[in-house]
């Protein structure tokens, strides 16, 4: 063998070593519980062929007596999801249990910072234990370099959290900042504080399922926006929800071929809302049956369902969809949902997805327990997002839209570019009966069947304001449309508004009430 060729089988050999990271037999022990390694979910997260490794060598400056690992517990690279470049990384749970150190969490900066530098989405696919004990101030450090990245590259490129495993204590902060996170169930879980903890501490009992399992975070916290059954569903959601997304701020959202007709007339949406007003409906099926078929992928769907928000297609572009379900709470805003509201809408102003709004609200949740949760402040968040908002904007208000719910849910005083009304659209202060209280309460009392007279004024009032075409002669409501005809008129709405420019003031940003 020749210097040369000795040279290059070392190379070699510390190639395949790193390839195998904690070993064989970890690795096994990986496939028994049931989960992948590292490499197998990049693998199966991007194009084949493509994954390109970075930092395959690095490996931890003072390791455990015999315990050198290349690749310090994390795999980075970049490669193509649908042919475009993504980086990623990738936490080896063979290695440490994946716990971060010096080494791990530079190159997990690396991948960041060049994903930013060349304008491509980043995808960090997490199963860790936590900091390295080990390495101390080092750890922490670490976990704070990663976190300023996620921040200062918030809303300039796409950031997806995969959580995979465990991602406990303060490693929990990353992917709460990202766009998106994605959990599986049954195997990945986040908290700040572990069981352990909490018991010592408020002496409660609770398993990791439980504190911070992919159901809690879906349906109760808010913190996660989608869940797969296992772990290779999980990943295909994440590149399908990337398939929504520019690859930076700059860029327009990838357009997708469809076959189906931007005309295409839905006629079951002009019975879809029922005559009296008490009676709810699916605003669901309202969306699915307006977007491109098959186009809607609902984010953070167990959460404040009251509201519904995702990403959808009309006629292959993109666009976020923001609503009301008037089947839970009668579509009314609360705290959670105006967070889950206003947090959507932001996400498409960053990437310059246009906002369809659909609105059917009586208002703001009335309450003790609301009035002290901050609902002033939550509520406000709406209408800083949507007035905040340049992307084309464009509402549909296709039942009640009362009070301040009206106003923050996308109204023409907030800037949307075109407001569409349903003929069964309620536009007022309050509902009709409310209002009849408060007008007539005088006449009302002294009439000789106040009952029936109440009924009567609350007709009245009804069938006078309680309509789109008040606010349409006072040019609030742009065109009142039949609801069979609202895809087409959304996908022309925005086709007129696709090269829209419009600026806020320069500062260096806004004080949002959070």
């Amino acid at each position: 063998m020749t210097e040369a060729d000795s040279r290059i089988q070392k190379l070699k050999s510390m190639q395949e070593a790193s390839k195998l990271g904690g070993g064989q037999a970890r690795i096994d022990r990986q496939h028994a519980k049931g989960s992948l390694t590292a490499r197998e979910r990049i693998d199966l997260l991007l194009d084949p062929g493509t994954f390109r490794e970075i930092g395959s060598l690095a490996s931890q400056q003072t390791p455990p007596e015999g315990d050198e690992t290349l690749g310090d517990g994390v795999v980075t690279g970049y490669g193509s999801i649908d042919g475009r470049t993504v980086y990623v990384y990738a936490q080896d749970f063979t290695v440490q249990g994946g716990a971060l150190g010096e080494m791990h969490a530079q190159k997990i900066c690396r991948v960041m910072d060049l994903a930013v530098k060349t304008g491509s989405p980043i995808i960090g696919m997490i199963d860790s234990g936590g900091a390295r004990i080990q390495e101390g101030v080092k750890s922490l450090g670490g976990y704070a370099e990663i976190f300023r990245r996620n921040a200062i590259y918030s809303g300039v490129v796409p950031q997806i959290s995969l959580i995979m495993g465990p991602c406990a204590g303060g490693a929990s902060y990353s992917p709460a900042v990202t766009d998106l996170i994605i959990m599986v169930k049954g195997k990945s879980y986040m908290f700040l504080t572990g069981p352990a903890v909490i018991k010592t501490v408020t002496g409660e009992e609770v398993d990791s399922e439980t504190l911070g399992g992919a159901d809690v975070h879906l349906t109760t916290s808010g913190n996660c926006h989608m869940v797969g059954a296992t772990e290779q569903d999980a990943i295909a959601l994440a590149r399908q929800a990337l398939s929504y997304l520019p690859s930076n701020n700059v860029d327009m959202p990838p357009l997708y071929p469809t076959q189906d007709a931007p005309t295409r007339r839905t006629e079951s949406l002009n019975d879809l809302v029922p005559l009296d007003p008490t009676v709810p409906y699916s605003m669901r099926s309202a969306i699915e049956a307006i977007m491109d078929q098959g186009s809607f992928l609902e984010l953070q769907a167990g959460y404040a369902p009251n509201a519904i928000v995702g990403l959808a297609r009309l006629a292959g572009r993109p666009v976020g969809v923001v609503s009301q379900e008037p089947m839970m709470m009668a579509g009314v805003m609360d705290i959670n949902s105006a967070d889950k509201i206003a947090r959507t809408v932001r996400l498409c102003d960053a990437f310059n997805l246009p906002i369809v709004t659909f609105v059917d609200s009586p208002g703001f949740l009335p309450g003790v327990a609301q009035e002290y949760g901050g609902i002033i402040r939550h509520g406000a968040k709406v209408l800083y997002a949507y007035a905040e908002a340049t992307v084309p904007k464009v509402s549909v208000v296709t039942r009640k839209a009362y009070g301040g719910a009206y106003v923050v849910m996308s109204s023409k005083y907030l800037g949307t570019d075109i407001t569409y009304a349903w003929p069964s659209a309620e536009i007022a202060v309050m509902g009709a009966e409310g209002a009849a209280n408060i007008l007539y309460g005088k006449q009302i009392k002294a009439a000789e069947d106040p009952e029936a007279e109440r009924a009567r004024l609350t007709r009245e009032y009804q069938e006078t304001y309680l309509n789109p075409y008040v606010a349409a002669k006072a040019g609030y409501i742009d065109e009142v449309i039949e609801p069979a005809e609202t895809r087409q008129k959304l996908i022309e709405a925005l086709a007129a508004l696709q090269n829209k420019v419009e600026t806020n003031p320069p500062r260096k940003h806004g004080n949002m009430p959070v």
